[in-house]
């Protein structure tokens, strides 16, 4: 085997190589942010609940507003509690 061919496998490979990355980068698409943002608001939007009930997807989208309020005022009950200033 030559040096030329062995250079010659060498770009061939790097390009496969970099065709897969390529293809794989393609495929994540978004970036974690982006993909965690999509996915909290199909959550509260209850784009999980069944399309065809308006009444459960209105509840679900309330119960999930309302549990994240309830999380946020224990968040805030829990510092203020720890720093002492209740």
């Amino acid at each position: 085997m030559t040096a030329n061919d062995k250079d010659q496998q060498d770009v061939t490979e790097s390009k496969r190589i970099l065709d897969r990355v390529n293809r794989e980068s393609a495929a994540a698409g978004n970036s974690v942010i982006d993909r965690n943002v999509a996915r909290a608001k199909n959550h509260f939007n209850a784009d999980d609940a069944d399309a065809e009930d308006p009444i459960e997807i209105w509840g679900t989208r309330i119960g999930r507003v309302l549990g994240l309020l309830v999380l946020v005022a224990m968040i805030i009950w829990v510092i203020s509690y720890t720093t002492g200033k209740s």
